[in-house]
């Protein structure tokens, strides 16, 4: 999973989910000016799962394009010796 095909899940769910998403701005402008602090650590907090969750999907994309390529080269092998 590429950066593009991540950020295009967020825009389109952001199209889809419009009052959502103005819901949660409006609630992130509301920390920010009554309670920075928590502001701040809800961002940081916020960033740090976006980080692992791409991660996760990252390594997780990596490790199923390995297992099929491995699954037809065995495939291509078992056509080979019939």
């Amino acid at each position: 999973m590429d950066f593009s095909r991540f950020t295009d899940g967020i825009v389109s769910f952001s199209q889809v989910h419009v009052w959502i998403v103005i819901l949660i701005i409006l609630g992130l402008i509301f920390f920010m000016i009554r309670k920075p602090k928590l502001f701040f650590s809800l961002l940081t907090l916020g960033l740090i799962l976006a980080g692992l969750f791409y991660l996760v999907a990252n390594m997780a994309g990596s490790g199923a394009e390995k297992k099929t390529k491995l699954l037809e080269e065995k495939e291509e092998q078992v056509d080979t010796n019939h």
